[in-house]
């Protein structure tokens, strides 16, 4: 069975709370069963985590090579700041999608730009929490191709 790592960065676990008019109601762990759920769907098996710290994060990208066919990432404040972020999903070399919930070049201009971008396969951005699915179906097609 093929094996996706969904990581989830700074704020996340706030979903719920935070901003339920940008982000929704769910709470991440909600999301995280959704994501699951629809994995086993795609005879896919999903591990979930979730850390505030960037370093823990890049320590999970890290020991994920060998282990997950694909990574789904929603790296929070992350996307805008982190070259370290950048560079392990760089290194890993596991093909990785970014997600965020927000279409992230309608909001503020700092915002626009993605420093994880240019190391993923691809984008889900807008879609709020759907853009978790959409994430895991394209990285599924990705896999099973």
């Amino acid at each position: 069975m093929k094996k996706i790592l969904l990581i989830n960065g700074a704020n996340l676990n706030m979903l719920g709370i935070r901003e339920p008019e940008k982000y929704g109601k769910k709470t991440l762990k909600e999301i995280e069963e959704t994501v699951i759920q629809k994995g086993k769907e795609f005879d896919i098996e999903v591990d979930v985590y979730q850390s505030n710290i960037e370093g823990e994060l890049v320590e999970k990208i890290q020991q994920a090579r060998g282990i997950y066919d694909g990574i789904l990432i929603n790296a929070g404040g992350y996307t805008h700041t982190s070259v370290v972020i950048r560079d392990a999903i760089s290194a890993v070399q596991i093909p990785t999608i970014e997600i965020h919930m927000t279409n992230i070049h309608a909001r503020e201009e700092f915002r626009h730009t993605s420093l994880l971008s240019g190391v993923c396969k691809g984008i889900v951005a807008g879609f709020g929490e759907d853009s978790y699915l959409l994430g895991l179906e394209g990285l599924v097609n990705i896999i099973k191709n």
